[in-house]
């Protein structure tokens, strides 16, 4: 063996060890799993990657690297993001991706377009630091359907265009998570333009840390600043990641004036009239009995539109019918690896789990939007599937 690829497999091995002396036996699984698959795609493309051996050392080494500052979790530097974070995660993306090709190198054959997989996760770098801003207009038409299926998003532009009559416009910001791909200073922009938008309402439906930023609120209060110019207009909910450091996030929204529902409800004037609005918390477990509760409590609607916000969409099915005018959910990242920048609907996620992954849904009369969330928590590494940015305007019949 190459001593370049002995001192990769030896490099992978310390770090697993590391993993389990420093945080514990479930990190490091989580860390042998990754690394073993990585290692081994390596070991199957040598030859390939011997032909760029400082690039194969530089990106392999910021692999290890990467995973080992995880013991010490903390929000990095824009520095070490650029040269460590970002191409250690882009690296182990690549390697999941070529591993067919490593297996036909394993087995004699010629692994022609092995740098497939390579050049598609640095499209996946492109599309998870960047989003297009676009507006979507969404139409709660009223119309029953009798299972849950994907439903017809009216239009998605780059600009607002005339409607008829006036809708509810508003931004949702899911997903951000402060960490290699979302620093403190690109999630202060998003929503810079938020208000600069001047939606009706901003809605934040969780997510807000990857472990590197977890746990300081501070980061988060300054990453969300602007939106203290739209206070009375922004409400948010937990995401499953919010419950790892549930006072930080709760300081953080605090903090700019975002308010938190968490299995509670209020009612905003808007300028389209009001709209009542629900903040479900994450539950995995007995969520058919847990949101039954919920809207048990809750006062009737009446001409209001009920907007409820909901992190995993996964849990739609499981609302009551009936009870929800329109669901605004992320969670997904949008099915992370997907054919949408082609323009087509097939995504990883979507296909595995059979769950909404993006875009607009309807089961009965209630509709659900899934957002491809703003940001991502690093692996996998979104490819086909971009990120984000939109103003939703909602139309009432």
């Amino acid at each position: 063996m190459h001593p370049i690829i002995l001192a990769s497999v030896l490099g992978s091995v310390l770090t697993i060890v590391a993993a389990a002396v420093f945080r514990g036996r479930a990190y490091a699984g989580f860390v042998g799993v990754l690394l073993t698959i990585h290692t081994l795609v390596i070991v199957g493309l040598q030859e390939q990657m011997l032909a760029l051996a400082p690039l194969l050392i530089w990106l392999h080494v910021a692999t290890l690297v990467h995973t080992v500052s995880l013991v010490w979790a903390r929000l990095r530097p824009n520095w070490y993001r650029a040269l460590v974070s970002i191409p250690g995660l882009y690296f182990t993306a690549a390697t999941f991706l070529a591993v067919p090709w490593a297996i036909a190198a394993a087995i004699g054959l010629t692994p022609y377009g092995w740098w497939l997989p390579f050049a598609a996760a640095g499209l996946g770098v492109v599309q998870s630091l960047r989003a297009t801003q676009e507006v979507v207009d969404l139409v709660l038409d009223g119309e029953h359907m009798p299972e849950l299926q994907r439903t017809a998003v009216v239009r998605r532009s780059r600009k607002v265009s005339p409607a008829e009559g006036e809708p509810l416009r508003l931004v949702q910001i899911t997903d951000p998570h402060l960490g290699p791909f979302m620093s403190v200073e690109r999630l202060r922009g998003i929503c810079e333009r938020a208000v600069e938008a001047d939606p009706h309402l901003v809605l934040l439906t969780g997510d807000f840390f990857t472990m590197e930023g977890r746990g300081d609120a501070d980061l988060l209060a300054t990453a969300l600043a602007p939106l203290k110019a739209l206070e009375g207009r922004t409400f948010a909910c937990f995401g499953n990641h919010d419950h790892e450091a549930p006072r930080a996030v709760a300081d953080g929204l605090a903090a700019v004036g975002v308010k938190l529902l968490v299995d509670d409800f209020t009612t905003a004037d808007t300028p389209v009239g009001p709209v009542q609005i629900v903040g479900l918390d994450h539950v995995w477990a007995k969520r058919s009995e847990h949101y039954g509760e919920v809207f048990a409590r809750l006062p009737e609607a009446g001409d209001a539109l009920r907007l409820v916000m909901l992190h995993d969409p996964g849990g739609f099915k499981h609302l009551p019918l009936g009870e929800s005018d329109l669901v605004l959910s992320g969670h997904t990242h949008g099915g992370h690896v997907g054919l949408l920048s082609l323009g087509m609907n097939w995504t990883s996620i979507g296909a595995i789990a059979r769950m909404p992954d993006h875009g607009f849904w309807g089961r009965g009369k209630d509709r659900l939007y899934v957002h491809r969330a703003n940001g991502h928590y690093g692996f996998p590494i979104r490819v086909g599937v971009p990120a984000e940015e939109s103003v939703l305007r909602v139309h009432r019949p």
